[in-house]
């Protein structure tokens, strides 16, 4: 059992702690961890055993520690993890949690309580399910994981652009087609059977770091099971600290970690526009990039616009920033006036403004 003496984040870090979760979060430093990603018990109340038509038995979940006396039990100790983890997550830090319609609900309504702002939740769309062998309900394919911060105005990490680059150049949904966790990444005990009867793919803890973490962040898993997180954090370059109770996950997670080979750093590099230098269009026109009175189009050349001398652009309809009028001339909300409008080079080919604003940005700062 881990000192309850103020631990302090640095002493842990890259550590699994095999104690009890709250016990350990309440004792760590407040406002010391970037990013927790939280896998608790989803209270299924299975009952009796569950069995396939042939009468095998389905290996289900009736571990000690998915069972509460009521669902008053179940939201008292929510409430408890919740609020340790609260404490110890930066202001800026976010938290995801991941459950089924057992307990998802629940753990968004005490989130919620706690004072929690969420800004999503994703649907992780298992693409190889366990099938509904009685056939009395829809086959369970998805679980629910909710994105959260501390507050409103929590300036949290999101890395937009790498989810997009991940997604083809498309922008990520929020739902995810990912597969179970299976064959050699199932982590087996020494029975030959699956050693932990949860255990998350790494696909989604991938998607998940990546998303809201930066290289040298602290991740915390307080329910580590078999190091899911712990073995993602260590290859995309981020610290991790776990805390399991159950011995036997703690060793087979300590022995798949130390296998794991991080990610060479020139490789964790990755794109992100929102953190690039603010570029003005009329940075493009006073530099003779483009001449006021050159014509702007649309992908498909069915809206027009004149470039003015002072960097905005004018339309039949409107008149504006780039911005502006690309947004009128769809009649949108907003409107990214840089992948929006294009110009014609010497040979009539449309060209996107957006190649000039990165001439401009190399130009001035290098990068």
């Amino acid at each position: 059992m881990v000192k309850l003496e103020n631990i302090k984040t640095k002493n842990i870090i890259n550590t699994i702690i095999n104690d009890d979760s709250i016990r350990i979060m309440n004792a760590m430093e407040e406002n010391s961890v970037d990013l927790i990603f939280a896998d608790p018990p989803y209270n299924l109340q299975l009952g009796d055993n569950l069995t396939r038509p042939d009468n095998s038995a389905v290996a289900g979940v009736y571990e000690e520690w998915d069972s509460f006396e009521s669902i008053a039990a179940y939201d008292d100790y929510t409430r408890r993890w919740l609020s340790a983890a609260k404490r110890v997550l930066k202001d800026n830090g976010s938290i995801w949690v991941i459950g089924s319609y057992h307990n998802i609900f629940r753990v968004g309504y005490i989130l919620q309580d706690l004072g929690f702002w969420i800004l999503n939740d994703i649907i992780w769309n298992k693409v190889n399910p366990m099938p509904n062998f009685k056939g009395t309900r829809f086959t369970n394919a998805h679980e629910t994981l909710i994105w959260a911060v501390k507050n409103p105005k929590a300036k949290y990490t999101f890395n937009y652009e790498a989810m997009k680059a991940l997604n083809e150049d498309t922008q990520m949904r929020s739902t995810w087609e990912l597969p179970l966790c299976t064959g050699k990444e199932r982590l087996k005990g020494e029975d030959g059977n699956k050693l932990h009867p949860t255990q998350k793919p790494e696909s989604l803890l991938y998607r998940v770091i990546m998303a809201s973490s930066n290289v040298g962040d602290v991740v915390l898993d307080p329910f580590f099971g078999t190091g899911t997180t712990g073995a993602v954090a260590k290859k995309l370059g981020r610290n991790f600290i776990g805390i399991e109770k159950d011995a036997s996950y703690v060793k087979g997670a300590q022995k798949r970690i130390d296998e794991v080979t991080p990610i060479k750093d020139g490789a964790l590099e990755f794109s992100c526009k929102r953190k690039q230098p603010r570029i003005p269009f009329g940075s493009v026109v006073e530099r003779g990039l483009l001449e006021p009175g050159t014509t702007l189009f649309d992908s498909t050349r069915k809206h027009t616009a004149i470039i003015r001398s002072d960097g905005t652009i004018k339309s039949n309809t409107a008149e504006g920033s780039i911005h502006q009028v690309g947004a009128a001339a769809q009649n949108a909300a907003a409107c990214n006036g840089w992948v929006y409008w294009y110009y014609e080079d010497k040979n009539k080919n449309l060209v996107c403004i957006d190649d000039l604003r990165t001439k401009v940005r190399t130009e001035v700062y290098g990068a």
